[in-house]
Parts: C-alpha cells; sequence; structure tokens
C-alpha cells in the first residue's frame, strides 16, 4: 500500500525535544501539560503519537511547530532552536518549514477550496495564478478535484478535512504536523490520505508527526511514541508497518 521506509541514518533528527516542560497559567488555575518530554523525531520518518485525551499530544505538537512557547527545555527544528527564536522568527519559520493540520480544518468561509490551498503559497510570494495551480493539484491528490470552486459550507466534514490536507502539504514543508488528520474520514479516504503522507509529504529530509486515536492508520507509521498524563512512557518501532 505505501512505499518502504525510508533508511535510517546517521544524520541529526529532524525534531529533537529535550527536557521540554509546557504549563498554563497561575495558582489554583496551574495546570502542567508537558513534564520533561524527551523525544526525537528522525528524518525520513512517520511518527505516530497516540495516548488518551486530555495528556497533552496537541499541545506537544503545537511545541514542535513553534505556535507555542515552552517554559524550558530544549526544541530543535532542522537545526533551529526554535525556543531561541523571536515570535516573528517563529511565524517566518513556520511559514517555511513546517505544515500543521489543524483538528478544526480553519478554513476561510469567503475562499473557495482552491484558494484556501493556494494561501500558504500567496503569503510566501508565489504569483497568484501559480498558486491556484498547484493548489488544484493537491487538491487533486486528495481526491477533491471536482471541488475546486465550493466553499468550505459547500463541503462535509471529511472533504474540508481533506482541503485542509492539501493546503498543508502545498508548500512541501520539511515537517508535517497533523492532529487526527482522519478522524472525519471513512476508511478508505484516510487509508489515501496516509498513502499521500508517505508517497507524497515524506522523503529522507523530511518528517511526519501524527496524533491519533485511529487505530486504522497504525500501520503507516514507522515508530509509535506513547504520552500518558504529560510524558512520553514508550516509543516503540512498528511491527505491523505498511511495506
Amino acid at each position: 500500500m505505501g512505499k518502504p521506509a525510508l533508511a535510517v541514518t546517521t544524520a541529526p533528527p529532524a525534531v529533537s525535544l529535550q527536557h521540554v516542560n509546557k504549563s498554563f497559567g497561575m495558582g489554583n488555575t496551574y495546570l502542567s501539560v508537558l513534564k520533561d518530554i524527551s523525544l526525537e523525531v528522525r528524518r525520513g520518518e512517520l511518527l505516530l503519537l497516540v495516548g488518551p485525551s486530555g495528556c497533552g499530544k496537541t499541545t506537544l505538537l503545537s511545541v514542535m511547530a513553534g505556535i507555542l512557547d515552552v517554559d524550558d527545555g530544549v526544541v530543535d527544528v532542522f537545526g533551529t532552536r526554535m525556543d531561541k527564536l523571536s515570535q516573528s522568527g517563529k511565524t517566518r519559520f513556520r511559514q517555511e518549514s513546517v505544515g500543521f493540520i489543524f483538528q478544526q480544518f480553519n478554513l476561510i468561509p469567503t475562499l473557495t477550496a482552491t484558494e484556501n490551498v493556494a494561501v500558504p503559497l500567496i503569503i510566501a510570494g508565489r504569483p497568484y495564478r501559480a498558486a491556484l495551480e498547484r493548489a488544484r493539484h493537491y487538491l487533486s491528490l486528495v481526491g477533491l478535484g471536482d471541488c475546486l470552486e465550493r466553499f468550505p459550507t459547500q463541503l462535509s466534514g471529511g472533504q474540508q478535512q481533506r482541503v485542509a490536507i492539501a493546503r498543508a502539504l502545498v508548500s512541501e514543508p520539511r515537517l508535517v504536523v497533523c492532529d487526527e488528520p482522519t478522524a472525519s474520514l471513512d476508511g478508505a479516504t484516510g487509508q489515501l490520505i496516509m498513502e499521500i503522507f508517505r508517497n507524497v509529504a515524506l522523503s529522507a529530509e523530511r518528517a511526519i508527526v501524527v496524533v491519533t486515536h485511529d487505530n486504522r492508520i497504525f500501520p503507516y507509521g514507522d515508530r509509535l511514541a506513547e504520552m500518558l498524563d504529560g510524558r512520553i512512557v514508550g516509543i516503540h518501532d512498528n511491527p505491523d508497518h505498511v511495506k
């Protein structure tokens, strides 16, 4: 179904987290969400991040993507210390190197599917027509070639999710972080998306991290990292990995 796992090399990891802590609130509202997290995501890897709801998985994705600051610890993404960047520096880094698939889709209601997918390219300075052409290509890849000019309200939840996935991949980011990307999809479409992740979005110099409760897609991960109560409690090679 998918291409073979990419060869493991001695190259530095795509993502390296060292003793990362993250909390929210103060006093009686203080909540420690990430607790001494150390984790490496390899180049060329699709890592699945699993665990019960509320254990900190989405927060960990947001830290990797530079959306949330950490209280302390090291966050290194392709050699860039995210914990040392200014907010404007993080914004530039995300635009250039990170694709984030949100659980809520975050589509712009006044834009068509094509225009929504083209937004990251337009922000990056790509000519408008070229951006739309590339957006159409990625919408076709996720099976929405017949929905190019529809607005989000004219799409089902599963179709909106696929638009969000196409938008995250269109810039060919080095790191793709995904929060439940198959939650709104039927089994066949979820399998299609995971095959696109492995065959289109992944290469020896890129990496994908997927938060999921969907055990149907477990075979697409190279490794599984388990979280519980804000900690990484286990990292396992995936014996059921798609060959």
